[in-house]
């Protein structure tokens, strides 16, 4: 029996939705527009750079600096299914996304990010295998087992993302012109807009969350204790540095990446606001994939002095 309340739910929904706009001020709509599109730019042009080198350079060939190109080939393909739709809808009226396009951009953004996830905890994996077992590194750290290991990640990554989305747009949706009050089709704002109890699906979306987040989190945090452990065994402070440095990198990325995504998907609905989910969304959608490239660089010699040789040849 349908409920009283869900009697006049439209069942052919929407034709398509639209974003709420950050502002209707057109001097503002101009600075973000060239804020978004510079930082953009830079993470397009920091991935890049990062898989260029890591690709040209035969002392970067290990598992370390392939997974972080593969993280680099990630960021770069999750800010672009984002980025350039936000970008055409600051200026001017809404402009209508046709409701497969929306589908469309929620699969890709929900693979992409999770894929994302579950390589943060391969990379935590490498770096358990590097410093507890540096003897057995090569054998066990074989090209083939790092391949699979990225292969799975997206594969698991597509399996629960189709799932959720198709599950997410089987909802009715009341009306034919929807506002969606975000700057991308994402799983929480578009299930507001649902005239159906949705209980099931935020029940879907948690456990999905929790095999994103949680389980991939744990599984970090139980090889950083091994790691520290073992760091904490060697006599040698200069060691025991170098060792800290190679995992300083990876734990600012898992940490601001997986606190930001357990915000947005977490949280009890009771305790969230949308405004306060598009502000966290803006975070792992620009700064994230901005820092990886810098942190990664910056803070690393390896790439530090292959990024030196490159130069020195163009000259």
């Amino acid at each position: 029996m349908v409920p009283p309340n869900f009697i006049h739910v439209n069942q052919s929904g929407p034709t398509e939705f639209v974003f709420r706009m950050f502002t209707s001020s057109p001097r503002i709509q101009a600075l973000l527009f060239l804020l978004f599109f510079l930082l953009y730019m830079m993470i397009l042009c920091g991935n890049t750079a990062i898989i260029w080198v890591v690709c040209t350079h035969t002392s970067l060939r290990t598992p370390m600096y392939f997974f972080l190109s593969n993280l680099s080939f990630l960021e770069i393909c999750y800010t672009t299914t984002v980025v350039p739709l936000m970008l055409s809808n600051i200026f001017g009226a809404q402009k209508p996304i046709p409701l497969a396009g929306c589908g469309a951009q929620m699969f890709f953004f929900v693979t992409l990010g999770s894929t994302d996830c579950f390589l943060l905890a391969v990379m935590a994996y490498d770096r358990y295998v590097a410093i507890c077992h540096p003897l057995h590194y090569s054998l066990i750290m074989t090209q083939k087992l790092c391949t699979q290991m990225v292969v799975g990640s997206l594969g698991l990554a597509l399996f629960l993302s189709l799932q959720l989305t198709a599950l997410i747009f089987t909802l009715p949706f009341c009306g034919h012109h929807r506002e969606i009050n975000h700057f991308l089709c994402d799983v929480p704002p578009v299930l507001r807009l649902a005239c159906a109890d949705t209980r099931i699906h935020q029940a879907v979306l948690y456990v999905v969350g929790i095999l994103v987040l949680t389980v991939p989190f744990l599984l970090i945090c139980i090889s950083y204790v091994f790691i520290t452990t073992t760091i904490l065994r060697i006599r040698s402070a200069e060691g025991r540095r170098r060792a800290f440095s190679t995992c300083s990198s990876h734990l600012t990325v898992v940490l601001l990446q997986y606190g930001c995504c357990s915000l947005v998907y977490l949280r009890p609905r009771s305790s969230t606001s949308e405004d306060e989910d598009r502000q966290i969304a803006l975070v792992y959608t620009f700064v994230t994939p901005l820092l990886n490239p810098l942190i990664y660089t910056l803070r690393n010699k390896d790439v530090k002095g292959a990024l030196k040789k490159s130069k020195m040849v163009s000259l």
